[in-house]
């Protein structure tokens, strides 16, 4: 039996007999349970290869963070280089040191 007969089984035992509990929650599970079939299917994320696609795309995801966080490491240490270069020149110029080029 499919979920949307389940739950329109459900539904008519709930007029029928008149909504208790169980009832609720049966036709609340089922049509929960229709609904996330329905919107996986439409994601396309239904299949049995869908698990594996997924797990690939959370690696490259990964794979992408750690090369954005490695790229930005790699700026700050060139930035800290450079203005540590930049320092050392403006000391050397202003202690004298360009007189030892001459």
């Amino acid at each position: 039996m499919s979920g949307g007969e389940v739950l329109a089984q459900l539904m008519a035992q709930g007029a029928r007999e008149g909504a208790d509990l169980a009832t609720m929650r049966g036709i609340a599970e089922e049509a929960g349970e229709l609904s996330a079939t329905r919107a996986l299917m439409r994601l396309g994320l239904a299949d049995e290869a869908a698990r594996a696609d997924l797990a690939e795309l959370r690696e490259l995801l990964g794979a992408w963070r750690d090369a954005k966080r490695s790229a930005w490491q790699a700026a700050a240490g060139w930035c800290v280089r450079l203005a540590g270069a930049l320092l050392l020149t403006g000391l050397a110029v202003k202690l004298g040191f360009g007189a030892w080029l001459k």
